[in-house]
């Protein structure tokens, strides 16, 4: 099983910059920017979570929004999926410490952002939010 030290080492060579909120609960900044990932140790899993964007309380009619975040869920999401959380969309996938690899915890990390990123200019269009909060607000 992946011990808390063992994924400081995989953040370490991921090169990627972090800091430690609390025993076992990571910030971790890309190397090249794009929204900070929340990685939480907690065995028997470790979860990844990025906070998308803030959604609009306005009570308007999302479906349209809701639709597509289940379709981009199903067919352009690799690790993980879209949800939403007190007001936020947020990214998030779970992995199994028994058998999580450095790889799989990069491709897992990548995948998240990649998705963030790619899909963040539809997803405000769909929110009617130019002004909205976008990738790269803390999670």
């Amino acid at each position: 099983m992946i011990t808390r030290e063992d994924l400081e080492s995989f953040l370490i060579r991921m090169g990627l910059d972090w800091d430690e909120l609390e025993e076992g609960m990571f910030l971790v900044r890309g190397a090249s920017g794009g929204a900070p990932l929340v990685v939480h140790h907690s065995p028997p899993v470790l979860i990844l979570r990025m906070k998308v964007i803030e959604l609009p309380d306005n009570g308007g009619d999302h479906t349209e929004l809701y639709r597509t975040l289940l379709e981009l869920n199903a067919s352009d999401v690799v690790h993980g999926a879209y949800g939403i959380e007190e007001g936020e969309l947020i990214l998030s996938d779970t992995l199994q410490l028994e058998t999580l690899d450095f790889e799989e915890l990069q491709a897992s990390s990548e995948s998240l952002q990649i998705a963030a990123s790619g899909h963040i200019d539809q997803i405000r269009q769909l929110v009617g939010a130019g002004e909205a909060t976008g990738s790269g607000e803390e999670g």
